[in-house]
Parts: structure tokens; C-alpha cells; sequence
């Protein structure tokens, strides 16, 4: 998994409550294609017209924001179905962050599990920032001072859990954080060979 410790630069406002997963990736994009090529495919019903071509009032496909590496959103985002091919579009996409009043418990937990910074911030805090950032002006989330920078050198603080943010400084999912222990693992399986003989026979 790819650490993550800061990101900086333009940061797109979505300004919509209870976004999905199916609105994030649709399913069936899922079952053909490949997870580094889901990018253009987030958001595509918001992202596209019905005959194929982009939206120009959506927020990603305009120039300014087009790169974005920071998504700022209302409320609840990433709520619906657990799949984490949600978090995989996304960051294919490009985002590396997302900032939202609240999430979507499923994909609140997959964003640590694939690199993805979820920022959860009070009403207040999200609009102030798209407000600052309307015309494209970069934002800065720096994970280990847990702080979202404006241009304008104001910085608000956000809380995470401390061994969630270490993870990410890392780049460790659950196995990785797993294979850390792999000798720990190796000995007990060594010791149980031989206290518990039978039962590897019955796993062989």
C-alpha cells in the first residue's frame, strides 16, 4: 500500500450528501476492468450526459480541478454497499483525500486498508475550506501534523485514530501489518507442530 504523509493541490468541492457506492463506481465496471483503470469511470453517472460525453458543470471535469488530488463533500459520503473497489475508483481518479462532514462507516475502513486519507471535519470547517478553494487554490492535508493548510496559511486540525494514522504513514494494510509479525508467526506454528502434532496432520 502506498504511504500516506501529505498531499497538496487544487482541491474539488462536491457539494452533496449521501453519495454512494454505486454513485462512486458502478458495479459492473468492477467485473471487467482492472483497478488502476477505473479512474474515469468514478462519479459517471454525475460525470457524464446520457449520450457519453462530460458534464462541464462537474467538478472533476473542469480544468481547474480536473487533477485534483483532494475531494471535499457534504455528509455520509461512501455510504450504501461495502465494496471497496469504491476507494480503488477514487483513487484512480487521482484523489488521495477526501474531507466530508461524516462517512460511510464499510467505506470509511476500506480507505485504510488502500492509502485513501479520509478527513472527517464539522459543517463549518467544509465549507470554509471549498469556499478557499473555489478557484482552484491549493490545499495541503499533512497527516502528521493531522492539519489541512489553505494558501492563506490558515490550518484547521482534524483527529484520527493514532494507530489508523500510523498505518498510513507506513503504508500498511491489515496483512501487511500482519507479515510484520511473520517470525513471531513461523516460531508459534513451530512450537505447535510439536505440542498439537495431530492437528497439522488433520490440516495436511
Amino acid at each position: 500500500m502506498q504511504p500516506f504523509t501529505e498531499v497538496t493541490g487544487p482541491a474539488a468541492f462536491l457539494p452533496r450528501a449521501n453519495i454512494d457506492t454505486d454513485v462512486i463506481i458502478r458495479i459492473e465496471r468492477l467485473t471487467s476492468l482492472a483497478r488502476e483503470q477505473l479512474g474515469p469511470y468514478a462519479f459517471e453517472a454525475l460525470r457524464y450526459r446520457a449520450d457519453g460525453s462530460e458534464d462541464p458543470d462537474f467538478v472533476l471535469n473542469r480544468p481547474s480541478f480536473r487533477a485534483a488530488p483532494i475531494l471535499i463533500t457534504d455528509e455520509n459520503f461512501g455510504c450504501g454497499s461495502s465494496r471497496e473497489g469504491a476507494v480503488w475508483a477514487l483513487m484512480a481518479a487521482g484523489l488521495r483525500c477526501v474531507i466530508a462532514e461524516s462517512f460511510g462507516d464499510i467505506f470509511y475502513n476500506n480507505c485504510f486498508q488502500n492509502g485513501l486519507l479520509p478527513v472527517v471535519l464539522d459543517p463549518m470547517s467544509v465549507a470554509r475550506l471549498a469556499a478557499e478553494t473555489s478557484k482552484g487554490e491549493p490545499l495541503k492535508v499533512d497527516l502528521n501534523s493531522c492539519s489541512v493548510v489553505t494558501a492563506n496559511g490558515d490550518a484547521v486540525i482534524f483527529e484520527i485514530d493514532a494507530s489508523r494514522r500510523q498505518t498510513l504513514l507506513v503504508g500498511l494494510d491489515d496483512i501487511g501489518q500482519t507479515l510484520r509479525q511473520r517470525d513471531e508467526i513461523a516460531a508459534w506454528q513451530s512450537r505447535d507442530r510439536v505440542a498439537r502434532s495431530w492437528i497439522w496432520e488433520l490440516s495436511a
